[in-house]
């Protein structure tokens, strides 16, 4: 019998912080997307909760505007999970999730406009996240 070595090599720290920045990112997505889904669960179920604004241009009913919150939210979930395996169909679908929901934080920056900018600033940094991973360096 002949015994053969293997030898594994440790992953590079280039491969590290990909890996991490992911991950990450997959997390933020996560709690984007969770907020996201209760901003439209809100504006559901209660549309006193939002500040009414007369003339603004984007001007929505409230209560279609939720379900599309809740809709885009569902999404960025269902592709955070896939964020977290490393799926490159997650990384593709997250980067076209996350910016529709810039523009619907946008498009709702009357009705909360502190939480709107954050948002917006948050899924600046997903997307970010997202395209500066190359493609063989996560795990």
């Amino acid at each position: 019998m002949t015994a053969s070595t293997t030898q594994h090599h440790p992953p590079s720290t280039k491969q590290t912080a990909a890996a991490g920045l992911t991950i990450f990112a997959g997390v933020l997505l996560f709690l984007s997307g969770s907020l996201d889904f209760c901003r439209g669960l809100m504006a559901v179920l209660e549309d006193d909760i939002f500040l009414r604004t007369p003339g603004y241009t984007f001007e929505f009913d409230l209560t279609s505007w939720g379900w599309i919150h809740m809709a885009i939210g569902t999404i960025a979930v269902v592709v955070a999970f896939g964020l977290f395996v490393a799926a490159t169909w997650a990384r593709i679908t997250g980067i076209g999730i996350t910016s529709l929901m810039i523009i619907a934080s946008f498009l709702s920056l009357p009705y909360h406009p502190i939480w709107s900018i954050t948002l917006i600033a948050m899924d600046g940094f997903i997307i970010w996240a997202l395209c500066v991973v190359e493609k063989d360096s996560v795990y």
